[in-house]
């Protein structure tokens, strides 16, 4: 009876210190920083920066360029697409961004109520399809840790919504070999959308390290 005893109160410790952990690393990436604008003089302008800015426009986000990081090409092929990617020169972390406007979507949605014609899911909830989708794609498995983000995180980026992922990534060419990966997505009910994929090789202090200068890059307008 005793050992039973243990053994639970053992696992429940397990799951605190995972949650503990988990909630670490989303609190880092989502940390405040210096409010960095993106600029001509510090950050060169691109095609790929430029397209970014203009769908984060049409989703209501802000984006601040994160500090020691250099703007990479953001995959966009048959297996990963998404629309900015940044990586730390000389270290082994890099993220992905994709953010997309819901508000086209939702409109559609409204007009779909009064049809007896067609019917159309929620748009609201489709945030979490589409990163469990991506999350497949990238584990080739379904076994990974999934946590609901708190609204006291949520709050601090606007968002309504939110879940992390972290992830045992396939040995693919695609994600550069990379191992691990933590996808965190938010959501602004009726207004967008925003994605975010953290690959790493280690799951150390520097992950974490790292994750903090990462910190801030986006949010949701008020």
């Amino acid at each position: 009876m005793f050992t039973y005893l243990m053994d639970g109160v053992l696992k429940q410790i397990k799951q605190i210190l995972i949650t503990a952990a988990l909630m670490l690393i989303i609190n880092s990436i989502m940390a405040q920083v210096q409010h960095t604008a993106v600029s001509h003089q510090k950050h060169p302008s691109s095609k790929q920066l430029k397209d970014f800015l203009n769908l984060m426009a049409q989703a209501n986000i802000t984006f601040n360029y994160p500090k020691g990081f250099k703007e990479i090409n953001a995959p966009n092929n048959e297996y990963f697409s998404f629309d900015y990617a940044l990586d730390l020169p000389g270290r082994d972390f890099e993220i992905w961004f994709r953010v997309k406007s819901e508000k086209q979507d939702w409109a559609s949605y409204q007009n779909s109520l009064n049809s007896t014609d067609s019917q159309l899911a929620n748009p609201d909830s489709s945030y979490m399809a589409t990163a469990k989708a991506e999350a497949i794609a990238l584990t080739g498995d379904t076994s990974y840790f999934i946590r609901t983000i708190p609204p006291n995180i949520l709050a601090r980026y606007r968002a309504d919504a939110g879940k992390s992922y972290l992830l045992t990534l396939l040995d693919l060419p695609e994600t550069k070999h990379y191992k691990y990966a933590l996808l965190i997505t938010l959501q602004k009910y009726h207004t967008g959308t925003i994605m975010v994929v953290c690959f790493t090789n280690e799951k150390g202090p520097e992950f974490f390290k790292e994750m903090n200068e990462a910190s801030n890059c986006l949010k949701f307008k008020p």
